[in-house]
């Protein structure tokens, strides 16, 4: 009797990790869908429509540093809704933060363009663009952490890891809207009104992850500290204060994974528009590469089970760096075969085996009472410097060199250094590691 009440406790902790993994990662695709809308749209659309200018490249510019504005309200968003998920609860603080990010993404499908309002229009998407980062800011640490929390100490590399499909499935929506719209609608009718399509569906996603996430309970862990009121703290203050080595250690790790996504999804089509290479095979080869990433991410998440999570992240970040210079000397040739190769090495393997471990690295690095504020500051900071300051200067340095590649291949050489050093003083946290410790990781 005592196996099957067993077999049946352990059945309903799996459909629970299940419905988890599953609201979170709905909530980051949101997110994830609107950080590809708005760079997808600022390299074809937005420079024209809301920064004109007589020069091209410094239209797509101006759009692509609105596109990083976002990312500077991205900490002071991670430290508000960090707050409010230890204090409070995580539950609360994601469905607030997937309401502010995807009412966001909507009303960019809703806004005049600078023909019609002249300067109010891109003072108006900044402070959308601002709006939405302080909602993500708090998003994504949230999302990993009830799954994390809920996931068995074995196994909660792989179920955290599925919070992470939410980014390649948020890149693939907007991407295939605008194939299929570039494929129907004329170039004009893509100006005109094609381009608000993709932000104005994304109210769907949106009401499918809110629904979802309000049928989920709070993360057992959070309640049991509400009941010892061991959240009567001051979480910020106090990773600040009692860990800030450990989140400079996070931060730098973050800073590779962070940077190439960004590089290879979105900066890389304002490097091909520059060097006028084939966009189609570019979003083509990105698109095979990123459903492959679906597929390797929950494998590269078992695998930091298996073998721990800093040797499956090391590997990616070395990748990453030893691929960048043939990664652009691929896309330079023009030859689709040989694009979509590079693609897969840097994407399907290169950036899964960062991005998977990250979902249960991060949580495990911190106390219960203050876990989602310590994941909100590396998660976000590292956003910032690695994935934020690219969107401000990666056109700028493109205008700089002439539209050649060293100047981006050394901005992800010196990110990718600074990684592996990070990662090298970081703690193992794996139960294969830490046995002992891991027992008892929801109690700390």
């Amino acid at each position: 009797m005592a196996s099957i009440d067993n077999t049946v406790q352990q059945e309903n902790n799996t459909s629970a990790i299940r419905r988890v993994a599953t609201a979170s990662a709905i909530g980051t695709a949101a997110e994830y869908y609107d950080f590809f809308a708005y760079g997808t749209a600022a390299v074809l659309f937005f420079g024209h429509l809301f920064f004109p200018s007589s020069d091209p490249l410094i239209s797509t510019l101006a759009a692509f540093a609105t596109y990083a504005v976002g990312f500077l309200a991205r900490p002071l968003g991670g430290i508000v809704f960090g707050h409010i998920g230890d204090k409070v609860g995580r539950k609360k603080a994601l469905v607030i933060t997937i309401l502010i990010v995807g009412l966001g993404t909507f009303c960019i499908g809703l806004l005049p363009t600078y023909e019609k309002i002249g300067l109010w229009a891109p003072a108006l998407l900044i402070l959308i663009r601002v709006l939405q980062g302080f909602g993500v800011g708090g998003e994504q640490a949230g999302a990993v952490l009830m799954t994390a929390e809920y996931s068995e100490p074995s196994r909660r590399g792989f179920y955290a890891s599925w919070v992470q499909i939410g980014a390649p499935t948020g890149f693939l929506l907007p991407m295939a809207l605008f194939a299929v719209l570039n494929m129907t609608l004329s170039d004009a009718q893509m100006m005109d009104y094609g381009w608000r399509i993709p932000f104005l569906l994304s109210a769907v996603l949106v009401f499918v992850g809110l629904f979802i996430r309000l049928q989920i309970d709070e993360s057992p862990v959070f309640a049991q500290i509400r009941e010892t009121k061991a959240a009567e703290s001051r979480p910020v203050v106090e990773v600040i204060r009692d860990y800030p080595g450990l989140v400079v250690k996070g931060v730098s790790a973050k800073l590779i994974e962070a940077c190439t996504f960004a590089m290879f999804t979105v900066i890389v089509l304002a490097y091909g528009k520059a060097n006028q290479l084939n966009a189609t095979w570019l979003m083509d080869a990105m698109i095979v590469a990123v459903l492959l990433e679906i597929v390797a991410i929950p494998m590269m998440g078992a695998l930091s089970d298996r073998i721990g999570r800093k040797p499956v992240y090391i590997t990616g970040a070395i990748i990453q760096i030893l691929a960048i210079v043939p990664f652009f000397l691929a896309i330079n040739q023009d030859s689709f075969w040989l694009t979509q190769l590079a693609m897969i090495l840097v994407i399907t393997f290169g950036h899964s085996m960062c991005y998977a471990p990250q979902a249960s690295w991060f949580p495990e690095l911190f106390p219960t009472h203050i876990r989602c504020s310590g994941i909100a500051l590396i998660w976000q900071l590292g956003s910032l410097i690695g994935s934020g300051i690219l969107g401000l200067v990666a056109v700028k340095i493109l205008q700089a060199t002439g539209g050649h590649y060293y100047g981006m291949a050394t901005y992800v050489i010196v990110l990718g250094v600074i990684s592996l050093v990070g990662l090298a003083l970081m703690p193992e946290t794996a139960p294969l590691k830490r046995k002992a410790e891991y027992q008892q990781w929801g109690e700390k």
